[in-house]
């Protein structure tokens, strides 16, 4: 399997659990840190935290099919390598919380910092230096050929 593979199958499973979590509701929302203000709302049937979790659902659906484009599963995609580049981005600075968020777990903050926020901080990382990595083995076969007029 191709890092660029892994990327998207990982992107592909955080978009099935942002479609869990409509499903399963409050409880779903609290466990994974989306807020009190979210849960409560999914609680009063307020549609607005399905449509938020859908939406990110989508985004995430989207970005496993980038990563498929560029490890040349599925189709080419528009804007591919700037995609891919800035999918890497995304998910590595929101990667980077897992310095800091270990430090003040190791540190006797367990109750501050889940487990649970280690590990998706970690996971993460991990996906978006699997698209930066991906996104430069790829960069070459995936520049377009300069058309030229005349």
């Amino acid at each position: 399997m191709s890092v660029l593979q892994l990327a998207g199958v990982s992107s592909a499973c955080v978009a099935a659990l942002h479609l869990a979590i409509v499903f399963v509701g409050a409880p779903g929302y609290r466990y994974f840190g989306a807020g009190e203000r979210m849960a409560r709302l999914s609680e009063q049937g307020s549609p607005t935290p399905a449509l938020v979790t859908g939406a990110l659902t989508v985004v995430f659906g989207v970005w496993a099919a980038y990563a498929f484009s560029g490890a040349g599963l599925v189709r080419r995609l528009p804007l591919l390598r700037t995609g891919l580049l800035a999918i890497g981005v995304i998910y590595t600075l929101r990667g980077l919380l897992f310095g800091p968020q270990a430090v003040w777990f190791f540190s006797g903050h367990r109750s501050q910092v889940p487990l649970r926020q280690l590990v998706v901080s970690g996971a993460a990382l991990l996906t978006g230096l699997a698209y930066l990595a991906g996104a430069q083995q790829v960069w070459a076969r995936l520049k377009r050929p300069v058309r030229r007029e005349g």
